[in-house]
């Protein structure tokens, strides 16, 4: 189902570990919701290819820290699912989605403005947004929650709202730390990590 292209072999072997311990620990819809994530990330990073290379923006191959930096809030949420319930997952996979939305799909249109003086800034700078990649990012986690809908029954059209809001946001929070990273302070893992983890904290609270 994945493009095993776009990660090497270390990113790959780490990405079986989490979707291993997500489907043993976690509800039934999670390693489900995980590959829709996976499927996902794929197809936008492949759009629009001749574009971001153009503008030196396209990554062909990702290793294990991005998979890291990704996947290990929505894995330990999967491990404690029994406790603390399913919205700390949905909330960071759909914050790690809204972003990869944001980041593949929000360079391609709009012309973004750095968070640090609102001063319009070059596509793919960290720490700067544009209404083109805020509405990718809300598509982004939108998928994720009709991905719960059609997987679970009972599910309201508000909840799957909630979760591309709460996706959205924890996106957003990813563009605000990134005005850090711009400065030298952390990278883009770290700012990774952070998105999911706000959309975890989100989740708990709302889902």
């Amino acid at each position: 189902m994945v493009n095993v292209t776009l990660l090497d072999f270390a990113g790959l072997a780490l990405a079986v570990v989490f979707a291993v311990v997500v489907a043993f620990f976690g509800h039934a819809s999670f390693l489900p919701l995980m590959l829709i994530f996976l499927a996902a990330s794929v197809l936008v990073t492949k759009y629009g290819y001749g574009e971001k290379r153009e503008m030196g923006l396209y990554e062909h191959e990702r290793s294990w820290e991005n998979v890291l930096a990704n996947g290990i809030v929505p894995a330990l949420c999967a491990v404690l699912y029994p406790v603390i319930g399913v919205g700390p997952y949905l909330g960071s996979l759909a914050a790690i989605t809204a972003d990869k939305f944001a980041s593949e799909m929000g360079v391609l249109g709009g012309q973004p403005f750095s968070l640090l003086d609102f001063k319009r800034v070059k596509k793919g700078t960290s720490g700067a947004i544009s209404f083109f990649g805020t509405l990718m990012s809300f598509d982004g986690a939108l998928i994720i929650g009709a991905g719960f809908f059609v997987l679970v029954g009972g599910v309201s059209a508000w909840t799957v709202v909630k979760i591309a809001l709460i996706g959205t946001i924890g996106s957003m929070g990813d563009s605000i730390v990134g005005v850090l990273e711009e400065k030298g302070v952390g990278n883009k893992s770290t700012t990774n990590a952070i998105c999911a983890a706000i959309g975890a904290l989100l989740g708990a609270a709302y889902l």
